[in-house]
């Protein structure tokens, strides 16, 4: 007797599974977001049906010579960078940004510059009509005349139309949210409908050996929608950053199977489109202004590249009877907080009355603890009203007891930083005293510094002279 179809609660976010609707999904927290969906019952044949048995499966040892993974450089340096070198035949990448941040503009423009140069490339959006991709490329000025478009979001005629194709390079889909397939009973855009069809268009490309991007919408909080298991079964995961007030956008890659995932692409947002940036150290240096209270200047890596960045603190009188007040912007505010507590507590700094407004200028967020005593040099030299050399830059972990504690890549950050013209550095004393000595290269001077206590000393004694 054939099963009529059966009904069930879905969440957007995680895909927990519920028997009945509820306002809030237990599983994630996540409001409003269990939505209805109807499942068709699967033929089981009974107790007597037949099963395929299974087939002993090849087990090979770890041992062996392996060659690297092909690559196809798609010319924009910065993505290349972010994916490990470039496009890996028959993988996946799912990159996610807000809207409008610039996600389809960056793949539209890797997908010319492949087209460029010979490569068969398809560009298929359920966003955008024909049309409109063809006003944005000629606005950007792309030209890429083997570059084949598609507006369609039905995955079986897709499917049909990738089989029937021949040597394809890259296969972009904008977006997955989109995409819809007749024989799951939902909307597209849920859950169900988005595993189904991301893993029709995954077995296309591992099948077919074409690499293949899917664009992922994000909720308010910044993560990819839909299930999490869409993350996993693609190889590579990124994340297009920015804030609309600044022009940097940073691609960031959250996963790669083929490559690193602490290196970060550096993008400039023009009316000719994204625009790489190749030192964007200088750029976020630019605005600079030197000699100002509660500014330092970070000397940070990313991945393999160094990045020095300016961290700028502002003091005031809290309001009201209330708490201080603690906004940060491009840092972890926990983390600030216990650096708080460090100054308070070891070195005498006393900031509980006062409102502290931290900032990392350019729009890129910081997520190293080397960032501690740049952040530490900042707030002392907000707090005393002395400014730190224009010349100097810092890094280097705070520990609770106000040690500071030594980082990686120490000769990178010195050689980035006497690259830009900088004269001084500021950098935990435990590296001086390793294994080996950090080579500074010739005219940048070494201030190491062992506690927060010797680093505020500089601020306060400099204050005591003055008044002298």
């Amino acid at each position: 007797m054939a099963r009529r179809p059966a009904n069930r609660f879905v969440c957007q976010s995680c895909g927990a599974v519920f028997p009945k609707w509820s306002g809030r999904c237990d599983a994630c927290g996540a409001w409003n977001s269990i939505v209805e969906e109807t499942v068709e019952p699967t033929a089981t044949g009974g107790t007597n049906a037949r099963r395929r048995a299974g087939a002993r499966i090849n087990l090979v040892g770890l041992a062996g010579d392996t060659p690297p993974p092909p690559r196809i450089e798609t010319r924009i340096s910065e993505l290349d960078r972010v994916l490990g070198g470039g496009l890996v035949p028959a993988s996946v990448v799912l990159v996610g940004g807000d809207p409008g941040i610039g996600k389809s503009t960056l793949l539209l423009q890797g997908a010319c510059a492949l087209a460029r140069l010979g490569r068969k490339v398809m560009y298929i959006s359920g966003e955008e009509a024909v049309d409109q991709i063809r006003l944005r490329a000629r606005r950007l000025g792309l030209e890429a005349p083997t570059l084949e478009l598609a507006a369609a979001i039905n995955v079986a005629d897709i499917a049909a139309t990738l089989e029937a194709e021949k040597d394809l390079a890259l296969v972009v889909i904008d977006s997955i949210q989109t995409m819809w397939m007749e024989t799951v009973e939902s909307a597209p855009g849920t859950v169900s409908q988005v595993r189904a069809s991301a893993f029709e268009l995954i077995r296309l490309a591992k099948q077919r050996g074409f690499s293949l991007i899917l664009v992922g919408h994000v909720t308010k909080e910044g993560a990819l929608a839909g299930p999490r298991v869409l993350e996993h079964m693609v190889d590579a995961v990124l994340y297009f950053e920015g804030d609309r007030g600044h022009q940097f956008r940073i691609l960031r890659a959250a996963k790669n199977r083929f490559g690193a995932t602490d290196e970060i692409g550096v993008f400039a947002m023009t009316d000719q489109g994204l625009e790489e940036v190749p030192n964007p150290s200088a750029l976020f240096l630019a605005e600079r202004r030197g000699h100002i209270a509660g500014s330092a200047v970070f000397a940070g890596m990313e991945g393999t590249r160094p990045v020095l960045l300016e961290v700028q603190a502002l003091l005031s009188p809290k309001a009201g009877d209330g708490g201080a007040r603690r906004a940060v912007v491009g840092w972890d505010t926990g983390r600030l907080n216990m650096l708080l507590a460090v100054l308070e507590a070891r070195c005498g700094i006393k900031l509980n009355t006062m409102d502290v407004h931290l900032n990392i200028a350019g729009g890129l967020r910081v997520g190293e603890p080397a960032a501690d005593m740049a952040v530490a040099a900042a707030l002392v030299s907000a707090a005393t009203g002395q400014p730190t050399s224009a010349g100097s830059v810092y890094f280097g972990e705070v520990g609770l007891s106000g040690e500071i504690r030594q980082v990686s890549q120490p000769d990178t950050r010195l050689k980035e930083a006497h690259k830009l013209g900088f004269e001084q550095a500021f950098l935990p004393r435990r590296i001086a005293r390793g294994n080996r000595k950090p080579s500074a290269p010739d005219g940048l001077g070494i201030q190491e510094i062992g506690h927060l206590g010797d680093l505020v000393s500089l601020f306060t004694g400099a204050m005591e002279g003055a008044d002298a």
